[in-house]
């Protein structure tokens, strides 16, 4: 039987996957990917209704009940955020799409995108590891979860072996995609150009709003795990400034949207929009939710913390030191993500957060990076940073 602890990595890896994976559907318009995102969402509700029933069984005194009193709403905040993904993924598969316009626009702005491919016998990837290939080196992509069979591998590190059949999740630079979609299948793909012109008034400033929404959104969701992790309420208030920022930006949005229905010729675009817009807003108050148990002041039960630090994937917030290697160097020009192997999700400087840091990002002491990876990939960027 699986324990509480086991139940809550689970959890975690899985809220913030289907965060990724929802906004890439609705924004790249793949219906593939959105009928994963309802797959996740099903996964965590059978993940709250198995930490349900051991909080249930293992409430002995008012003592554990109240120290158990946090990860519940912990639980009760991740169904929030699945469900608010689910309802994004639908979106799409009932057809209520972004215009095409509106996603030329919005591919050009984001840094990222997300793709799924099945990996083919035919391919360089087959029965090899992620390392053995050097598939972030070759295509930029980086793999950030594996479906095998009905079993979900999060964060697969360089030693992950990829069978064929297995289904990839992988981030990265959208001119990458042709390049690992050969390395998996062993099939060229063409990427096709998007028009982006569309006659309507301060579209830029619409699709600005939309992936900052995107960007955010992501973001509190991290934050709100890693102001638990590390109890900091420094981090805490940055969720809720977050979640301040992302209700403002649902008010511009609608009202843009009012403003120009007249532009548009199908009122599935309308609603699109206005949803997308409800679900970013649900999705920062769940972070906000998880982020207050911190302002509150409630214990959190050590299990939790213990589960948070045997995650596959820790957050790490690391400061740069003066007389770092990394002080007045870009992200990329240090090629941080390729000697320590964390991705940097994000730098606080002073009171202002740079939420998409490119590898073109410059750092500087006193900078503050927030980072995704492994425990040792963590050490070897404690180590650049000193």
């Amino acid at each position: 039987m699986r324990t509480v602890k086991d139940i809550l990595v689970d959890l975690k890896n899985t809220t913030e996957l289907i965060v990724d994976l929802a906004y890439s559907a609705l924004l790249f318009d793949m219906e593939d990917i959105a009928e994963e995102v309802l797959g996740l969402e099903d996964k965590i509700l059978d993940l709250l209704q198995e930490l349900r029933f051991l909080a249930i069984v293992s409430t002995r005194s008012r003592d554990v009940a109240k120290a158990l009193s946090p990860i519940l709403q912990i639980g009760s905040a991740s169904q929030r955020i699945g469900n608010a993904a689910g309802d994004i993924a639908t979106l799409v598969l009932r057809g209520f799409k972004l215009p095409k316009e509106m996603i030329g626009a919005i591919v050009t702005q984001l840094e990222e995108t997300v793709v799924k491919v099945v990996v083919d016998r035919n391919g360089d990837l087959a029965n090899k590891t992620l390392g053995d290939v050097k598939l972030h080196t070759k295509t930029g992509m980086r793999v950030i979860a594996i479906k095998r069979g009905f079993e979900w591998i999060f964060n697969p590190d360089r030693d992950t072996k990829i069978l064929v059949g297995d289904v990839l999740f992988a981030r990265g630079d959208i001119s990458g995609v042709p390049k690992f979609f050969e390395v998996a299948t062993g099939k060229s793909v063409k990427i096709e150009s998007a028009d982006v012109e569309m006659d309507i008034e301060d579209l830029d400033r619409a699709v600005d709003i939309l992936v900052d929404m995107k960007d955010l959104s992501e973001l509190a969701v991290d934050l709100g795990y890693s102001s638990i992790l590390y109890y900091n309420e420094d981090i805490a208030q940055e969720v809720v400034y977050l979640e301040e920022r992302i209700d403002n930006m649902r008010f511009d949005l609608v009202h843009w949207v009012l403003r120009s229905c007249k532009h548009f010729g199908e009122i599935n675009h309308l609603v699109a929009l206005l949803d997308l817009a409800y679900c970013s807003e649900q999705i920062a108050d769940s972070a906000r939710e998880i982020a207050e148990i911190v302002l509150e002041g409630m214990e959190i039960h050590p299990i939790f913390l213990s589960a948070m630090k045997e995650a596959d994937e820790v957050i790490a917030l690391v400061e740069v030191r003066k007389g770092s290697k990394l002080h007045g160097r870009t992200l990329g020009d240090a090629r941080v993500e390729t000697n320590t192997g964390m991705h940097v999700v994000a730098i606080k400087r002073g009171k202002n957060w740079i939420t998409k840091p490119s590898a073109g990002t410059k750092v500087f002491a006193g900078d503050i990076l927030i980072a995704k990876g492994t425990r040792e990939s963590e050490r070897l960027l404690r180590e650049l940073c000193s």
